[in-house]
């Protein structure tokens, strides 16, 4: 009964506290709308479900390492994300499709053309770098050079270089993190 009555932000508080309580109430606030959103981009009822269904998940999930300002902009931008996710990846999907033959792709098993796409993510990603740091990933993942080869190519220290690809590394392991969930 106090969840009924609590505003969002003691829900958001009662939700990090892991009450179970409190996420039934949020989920019955917002379902409703958060479908709309969803159907309003997709416009597909199935698709929307499973965004709205996706969004509660995660919800769940990630509840003590949420950071809301306001719960109703939160969710609602999550469902738009989700859904504009969707509709890249197939997009992306039917362009990979033109660019192969019919028969290789017939051949592509649905974890090959997963694959591709997370490879373009990385490369995309990867093209977002500061220039060194860029420069020493490509050398590194891309050519196959060891520190010490990038070091002398680029005339830096090999420190510097550990740094460069550790930075992108994480910057990478971060964007796959959280963006695959939102996207860009």
């Amino acid at each position: 009964m106090k969840y009924k009555s609590s505003t969002d932000k003691e829900l958001l508080e009662y939700l990090k506290a892991a009450e179970h309580g409190a996420f039934t109430e949020i989920y019955n606030r917002y379902w409703k709308r958060l479908l709309a959103i969803a159907y309003n981009f997709s416009k597909d009822k199935a698709i929307a479900q499973d965004v709205v269904q996706e969004i509660f998940t995660r919800l769940w999930v990630k509840h003590a390492e949420l950071e809301i300002e306001s719960l109703n902009c939160y969710l609602a931008t999550a469902v738009r994300f989700s859904v504009l996710k969707l509709i890249y990846r197939q997009k992306r999907r039917l362009e990979i499709e033109a660019q192969n033959c019919k028969d290789e792709l017939s051949t592509l098993s649905e974890d090959q053309i997963e694959a591709r796409f997370t490879q373009e993510y990385i490369n995309k990603i990867v093209e977002y770098l500061p220039e060194n740091c860029r420069m020493v990933f490509k050398y590194s993942r891309n050519s196959g050079l060891s520190i010490s080869e990038i070091s002398m190519e680029l005339g830096i220290s090999k420190k510097t270089v550990e740094g460069h690809l550790t930075k992108g590394l994480k910057t990478i392991r971060l964007s796959l993190r959280d963006g695959f969930h939102f996207f860009f």
